[in-house]
């Protein structure tokens, strides 16, 4: 890419990462973002192209040294955002506000639709473990990439799957009506079985409710 040559030769101090047609820079200061941001436009224009008016904006990484006001204080980046987030120190035990990655809340609501379109809780044609066979690879992909960082961001997808199972429960099985009686049948099952599920091999199988 043109932009990734021009980035080394003409700041080549700034970090600067890039993916297809995102990018990201990291400036020290204000003053050197705002500058960045027009050379940018004009190399843009040079070649015929344009900066996305709404995506290219500069953000202001907040943490616990910094609490000025900014309007932009988060960003988007490959299915991550990117925001001010309490953290505790792992030595100290002590929180302090860092700006860390977590799953973004339209990465959530994709995972969330591809489990819709797959119609789960309609299948009960299928057992368990059919289920199991069929969302596991997924599971598995989606924690290996949004859990490397910020676990707990995840949960809601998680707790979303476990919602699946018990509506698929209450369909699959007359004598379990109620969701109390389908939380309490999968529980039962993710204790005795805790590796059935990728999510519930890593914890995720109390969660029914």
């Amino acid at each position: 890419m043109l932009t990734d040559s021009w980035m080394r030769k003409n700041h080549p101090n700034f970090q600067w990462c890039r993916y297809a047609d995102d990018g990201l820079v990291h400036c020290r200061t204000k003053r050197d973002a705002n500058s960045l941001h027009s050379e940018l436009e004009k190399r843009f224009i040079a070649c015929g192209l344009r900066l996305h008016p709404e995506k290219t904006k500069i953000v202001f990484c907040n943490n616990s040294r910094y609490r000025m006001g900014y309007k932009n204080r988060k960003f988007d980046f490959l299915g991550y955002t990117f925001r001010d987030r309490w953290i505790e120190n792992p030595k100290t035990k002590v929180m302090f506000l860092g700006f860390n990655p977590g799953i973004s809340n339209t990465a959530m609501k994709s995972i969330r639709a591809k489990i819709r379109g797959m119609n789960i809780r309609n299948r009960t044609d299928l057992t368990l473990q059919q289920i199991a066979n069929i969302l596991n690879p997924l599971i598995r992909g989606w924690l290996e990439y949004y859990g490397k960082f910020n676990k707990a961001a995840l949960d809601p997808v998680l707790r979303y799957i476990n919602l699946t199972l018990m509506a698929w429960a209450m369909r699959k099985f007359k004598r379990i009506k109620g969701k109390s009686k389908a939380a309490y049948f999968l529980k039962t099952i993710a204790e005795d079985n805790p590796g059935l599920f990728e999510h519930w091999k890593r914890g995720m199988r109390g969660v029914f409710a």
